[in-house]
C-alpha cells in the first residue's frame, strides 16, 4: 500500500486542467504515478512534461528506450515500471517476451546488439556506481553521437529518479498490468 494517498482530482477544480493534460498525454488515464504526485501539482506537471520529452523527443530508438527502462526497473526493484512496461509496452518497440526476460542477466544473453550491450553497461554504471568508467563510456561513443549519449544519459537518470520515488513511497502497481 502506498505510504502517501492518490488524488484522482475529484472535486479539486484547481487540479482540473492539469489532470486533463495528464489524461491527454496518458490515453486517458490517470496512473497512480500521477496520482501521488498531485499532491504537489507543480511537480506533477513538471514530471509530465520531462517524461514526455524523454520518452517521445528523442533520437533513441523506442527499442533501446524499452531495454533501458526495463533495465534500471529491474536493478531498483521496481515492480511498478517492469509492470508498466512488460510486456505491452516493450512488446510494442519491437522486444520480445524473452528478451524482456533476458534483460536481468544480459551480459550472459546473446539477445543484444553491440549497441545495446554498450548502453546496458552504461545503464549499469549509472545506476549501480553512479560514476561511469571510461571503458564504459568510451564503448558507448563506438555507437551513439553526442545527442543520443546526452539523451541516453537522461533517460537512465530519469528513471533512476522515477523507480527510487516508486520504491520509497511503495505506489502500488496498476491493476491492469497485474500478472
Amino acid at each position: 500500500m502506498a505510504r502517501v494517498s492518490y488524488i484522482n482530482g475529484d472535486g479539486r477544480p484547481e487540479l482540473a486542467e492539469l489532470v486533463g493534460r495528464i489524461r491527454g498525454a496518458r490515453r486517458g488515464s490517470l496512473i497512480k504515478l500521477y496520482q501521488l504526485l498531485l499532491h504537489s501539482p507543480a511537480l506533477a506537471e513538471s514530471w509530465l512534461d520531462h517524461n514526455n520529452a524523454v520518452r517521445w523527443k528523442t533520437e533513441l530508438s523506442g527499442r533501446l528506450r524499452e531495454l533501458i527502462i526495463i533495465r534500471v526497473a529491474h536493478l531498483n526493484g521496481a515492480t511498478y515500471v517492469f509492470r508498466q512496461h512488460v510486456p505491452e509496452l516493450a512488446l510494442a518497440e519491437g522486444l520480445t517476451r524473452a528478451e524482456c526476460d533476458a534483460i536481468t542477466d544480459w551480459p550472459n544473453a546473446d539477445a543484444f546488439s553491440p549497441a545495446e550491450r554498450a548502453a546496458l553497461a552504461y545503464a549499469d554504471a549509472m545506476t549501480l556506481k553512479v560514476a561511469v568508467p571510461d571503458a564504459v563510456f568510451d564503448a558507448l561513443k563506438v555507437h551513439f553521437n553526442e545527442r543520443q549519449i546526452v539523451e541516453l544519459t537522461v533517460l537512465i537518470g530519469t528513471y533512476n529518479m522515477q523507480t527510487r520515488v516508486l520504491c520509497a513511497l511503495q505506489i502500488d502497481p496498476e491493476a491492469h498490468h497485474a500478472p
